[in-house]
């Protein structure tokens, strides 16, 4: 009874923030929960990820118990890397996802040298790790160091802006971005820009938290979201604001099948997602044809 009675509160607080963040006019957008000019969101984004940069991983582990370690693997395996192959990994700046692609890739490579039959897997892959928090690139730059792979050519750590990326057109066989799709301004601007650098037969693939539909389940969710998240976030790295945003822009990103429609309208085929714990998470793919 008691918890029924604290998630109604939340539900009926979370309803009243997103009708009054839902007023938003041409030149506004949201900032989490509140209402905020276009051109002020990327600093104000910006300035969060630059606040948890230097606490992101063990946050991470904290916040999804682990879980999101399983949900990037998840990402690498539908993407299906290959040996050769030129890819491009939008807000990854620490990372995570591009790691796991070239670990993927090595271990091909591993197999094949054990096949006197096989020796065509010599051409030289590209894994491009494009952010536009620095303070997020500099994390990822010392991961690779520390797994000695600060040296490897195959990676390429670059600075720039998903809704305006420096990448030529049909330049990329395979585009992840794995949360940070909902921290743009312009999400179809970054889905246009996604199409844009793809070869045919190219493959877009994002990972993000996602929308709970199982009532019980969506209160407990909610619950945690919005009470314990924020705590975690101030205990740990003294940074309750910075997670309530976090936690505030995952209820304002599009449900499912909304996201799903605004990928295909960016011009993907074979659109799909698959929902991860129950739609806690959400990965979304699409063909480039």
């Amino acid at each position: 009874m008691a918890l029924r009675l604290v998630t109604n509160n939340f539900r009926s607080k979370i309803s009243s923030m997103l009708s009054s963040a839902s007023l938003l006019h041409s030149h506004a957008t949201s900032f989490g929960f509140k209402e905020v000019r276009e051109e002020e969101k990327s600093q104000m984004v910006g300035k969060v990820f630059s606040n948890v940069a230097s606490n992101y991983d063990i946050m991470n582990d904290l916040m999804s118990a682990g879980l999101h370690r399983l949900w990037k693997d998840r990402l690498v395996s539908k993407l299906s890397p290959f040996p050769g192959m030129k890819h491009l990994d939008v807000a990854g700046g620490t990372g995570d996802v591009a790691f796991r692609i070239l670990e993927s890739i090595s271990s091909i490579r591993r197999r094949a040298l054990q096949d006197p039959l096989n020796d065509g897997l010599q051409e030289e892959t590209q894994i491009y790790v494009c952010d536009i928090n620095p303070n997020m690139l500099n994390v990822g730059k010392k991961r690779a160091v520390e797994r000695g792979l600060g040296e490897d050519k195959s990676l390429t750590w670059v600075q720039g802006d998903a809704e305006a990326l420096s990448f030529g057109d049909n330049s990329m066989d395979g585009y992840t971005i794995a949360f940070g799709i909902r921290n743009v301004t312009h999400i179809e601007k970054v889905l246009d820009e996604a199409n844009r650098v793809l070869k045919r037969g190219g493959r877009f693939l994002c990972l993000e938290l996602s929308h709970v539909e199982v009532p019980v389940f969506k209160e407990l969710y909610d619950f945690y979201s919005f009470s314990v998240i924020p705590q975690l976030g101030e205990l740990v790295a003294g940074d309750r604001e910075s997670y309530q945003y976090l936690v505030e822009s995952i209820r304002r990103f599009p449900p499912q099948e909304k996201f799903a429609s605004m990928i295909a309208e960016a011009g993907f085929q074979k659109v799909e997602y698959e929902n991860l714990v129950g739609g806690v998470v959400a990965i979304h793919s699409g063909l480039k044809i």
